[in-house]
């Protein structure tokens, strides 16, 4: 049996579906089949992929057929957020260009299907490598640094997408983008507050003041990190997909580097940052931040000396999006368990990021 499908009869990276999260599975079988030509006529089984903290994702199994549907979370969403039909309209574009991006089948804006939106994609069949290798896998450093070197490729291999021939300019803003988002996420940050977070209103400050020149604009993940791509089983310095495209748009390449970045959490770092981002590559066999930071800069001739900025914007939006799901939990609108722990971890976030102020400052840079 293959090392990434199933265990104890459920397939690797599933469980069943969360309590409160569960839909009519013969109401999504009927809809499917009335939709999608050749599909078996054999009852559906659902599954929940366990990883995540945003959107939710099933696995979907009919006979042999199997997809991946995405659904936005329960409860009040900020604004613009898990647009399920974007998400989809991108795929659809980039797979052609990029197929490591997943393609496609449907989308349905019928809420009284699921209650929501949502959108169903082909299934990716590949290893995840979270906060441990899978077993049967023996981690070496030459294995780290392959992988490493494969991670790093695919990123400014995804940045050199022509996004216009691909029919992709209609989905990002790149004039004025990182403006935009230094005072989108203040904004998101200042709706969501809850709990006082010493530093907070520095880092906003800061970076507000200290905002750099974007290189030209491509096509940017948003959540690009070692657990959203799929490695062959039979070899992992090879990827097979790169998934969770809720956050893609066209802007800075350097915003999506350094938000890798804050992910590639190293054996040296501090232990809040290990607790908040538990992650394989903190076990000392992959490449280090500024091995990836050069690497990328030689495989994609981008500069970048600058980024400092970067790195305390990526762990001040990782902050936020913690923050805009802890105040979910806090008000009642989530039961799940995890999102207790999460302002804490905000508070942490933001440490560390007004920490890279305090050591940029100290070096004398502007």
């Amino acid at each position: 049996m293959a090392r990434e499908e199933t265990v104890r009869g459920l397939v690797n990276g599933t469980i069943p579906v969360r309590k409160g999260e569960e839909f009519d599975v013969d109401r999504v079988r009927q809809y499917l089949q009335a939709q999608m030509e050749g599909l078996p006529d054999e009852p559906l089984e659902v599954l929940q992929f366990a990883s995540g903290a945003s959107n939710l994702t099933y696995l979907l199994r009919i006979g042999s057929w199997q997809g991946v549907l995405r659904r936005a979370p329960f409860g009040p969403l900020p604004p613009k957020a898990h647009d399920m039909q974007r998400e989809a309209r991108i795929l659809s574009k980039l797979n052609p260009v990029f197929p490591l991006a997943p393609k496609p089948y449907l989308f349905c804006e019928d809420t009284s299907v699921i209650g929501s939106a949502f959108y169903v994609m082909e299934r990716k069949v590949g290893v995840v490598l979270d906060n441990a290798f899978p077993p049967g896998y023996l981690p070496t450093p030459e294995l780290g640094r392959k992988i490493s070197n494969t991670v790093v490729d695919t990123l400014a291999m995804l940045h050199s997408v022509d996004y216009e021939s691909a029919g992709l300019e209609a989905f990002g803003h790149p004039e004025g983008f990182l403006a935009r988002q230094v005072n989108g996420w203040i904004e998101r940050y200042r709706r969501a507050r809850t709990d006082d977070v010493p530093n907070v209103d520095r880092v906003m400050e800061w970076l507000v003041n200290h905002l750099p020149e974007s290189p030209e604009p491509t096509v940017i993940h948003n959540d690009y990190k070692l657990n959203n791509m799929l490695f062959d089983a039979s070899d992992l310095s090879k990827v097979v997909a790169v998934v969770d495209w809720e956050m893609a748009t066209i802007g800075d390449p350097l915003m999506d580097l350094a938000v890798t970045l804050c992910y590639w959490v190293e054996s040296e770092d501090p232990q809040a940052l290990k607790d908040i981002m538990p992650t394989v590559t903190s076990c000392g066999i992959f490449i280090t931040r500024d091995e990836f930071l050069q690497r990328y800069s030689v495989k994609s001739g981008r500069d970048v000396s600058n980024m400092d900025f970067y790195m305390v914007l990526a762990y001040f939006k990782l902050a936020v999006i913690l923050q805009q799901i802890y105040i979910r939990w806090k008000r009642g609108q989530t039961q799940d368990a995890r999102f207790a722990a999460f302002g804490t971890r905000v508070n942490q976030l933001v440490q560390h990021a007004a920490e890279i102020i305090d050591r940029h400052e100290s070096e004398g840079l502007v």
